[in-house]
C-alpha cells in the first residue's frame, strides 16, 4: 500500500463508494474498490483482494441486520453447497490449464457475461417462478468454478438472482449473505496460508469505521429507484464485470488470432 497521506483518504473514498453500491445493490464491493484502487495503484491486487474480503464481512454483518427474514434458507444453502467446493475446483482447474487455455476461457466468459447483462437490460424478463433449488446450485456451481480461477464469483449469482421474480430486498439479502459467506471462507483460507500481514490488517482495521458509516447512510438514505431501474442498473453493471474479465485478455487473443490468419 502507497504510505502517503493522499492515497490513504483516496482509499477511504473508495471504498465509502464500493459499500455504499454493495449495500445497495447486494454486490459490487470487490469489483469496485479491486478495479478502482489497484487501477491507480493504490495497493496490488492480491493485497486489496484480501481486504476486501475482510471489509465485506462487516459490511454484510451490518447490512444483515433485519434482512434476515427475507432469506430463503433452501436456495441459500443450495447457492453455498456448490461455492465452497467448486471454488477449489476452479483453483486446481486454473492451476491445471496453460496460461493460453485459460485466457481464452476467460475471454470467452467475458463474452457471454457482457452478452447476458445487455440482453436482460434492455428487455427485462424477469422469470415467472422462482427456480428451483437444483438451478440454483448449478449457478453457484459455476459462479465457485469462475471465482476460482478469476477471482469473480459473482456474475452468474448476479445474474441467477436478479431475473428471478423476488423483491429488491430479497434479492440484496440473497446475494449480501452468500458474499459474505464467501469473504468469510476466504479470510479464513488467507489467515490459514499465513497470508494475513500486518499491514493488511492495519489498513482493515482503518476502513472499518469507514465501512460501518457508509453501509448505515446507505441503508437509511437508498436512492429512490424504481425496481425496473434497479434491475436494468445491475444487469449494466453485470456487462462491465464482462468487460473486466475481456480486457485483460484482449491483447493476447487479438495477437494469436493475427498469428492464426496472417501466419
Amino acid at each position: 500500500m502507497t504510505p502517503d497521506l493522499s492515497a490513504g483518504v483516496s482509499f477511504f473514498f473508495i471504498v465509502v463508494l464500493g459499500v455504499y453500491f454493495q449495500t445497495v445493490t447486494g454486490f459490487g464491493l470487490a469489483m469496485i474498490i479491486i478495479g478502482i484502487a489497484s487501477g491507480i495503484g493504490i495497493a496490488s491486487v492480491a493485497d486489496l483482494a484480501t481486504i476486501v474480503s475482510i471489509l465485506a464481512l462487516f459490511n454484510g454483518c451490518i447490512a444483515l441486520r433485519g434482512l434476515l427474514r427475507h432469506i430463503d434458507w433452501a436456495i441459500a444453502g443450495a447457492v453455498m453447497a456448490a461455492v465452497i467446493p467448486a471454488s477449489i475446483l476452479g483453483v486446481m482447474l486454473l492451476n491445471y490449464l496453460s496460461s493460453t487455455t485459460s485466457n481464452w476461457l476467460q475471454f470467452m466468459l467475458g463474452l457471454v457475461i457482457a452478452y447476458a447483462g445487455i440482453s436482460f437490460a434492455v428487455r427485462q424478463r424477469p422469470l415467472s417462478c422462482v427456480s428451483g433449488r437444483m438451478n440454483f446450485f448449478t449457478y453457484g456451481f459455476f459462479g465457485g468454478v469462475i471465482g476460482g480461477m478469476f477471482g469473480i464469483a459473482g456474475p452468474p449469482l448476479i445474474f441467477q438472482f436478479y431475473r428471478q421474480p423476488m423483491s429488491l430486498n430479497q434479492i440484496r439479502s440473497h446475494l449480501f449473505l452468500i458474499l459474505t459467506l464467501i469473504a468469510a471462507a476466504r479470510t479464513v483460507f488467507v489467515a490459514s496460508q499465513g497470508q494475513l500481514t500486518v499491514t493488511i490488517l492495519w489498513i482493515s482495521a482503518a476502513c472499518i469505521p469507514v465501512v460501518a458509516l457508509a453501509t448505515l447512510i446507505a441503508r437509511r438514505h437508498p436512492p429512490r429507484l424504481s425496481e425496473s431501474v434497479a434491475r436494468r442498473g445491475a444487469f449494466l453493471v453485470l456487462t462491465f464485470m464482462g468487460v473486466a474479465l475481456i480486457g485483460p485478455t484482449a491483447h493476447g487473443i487479438l495477437e494469436a488470432l493475427t498469428a492464426y490468419v496472417l501466419p
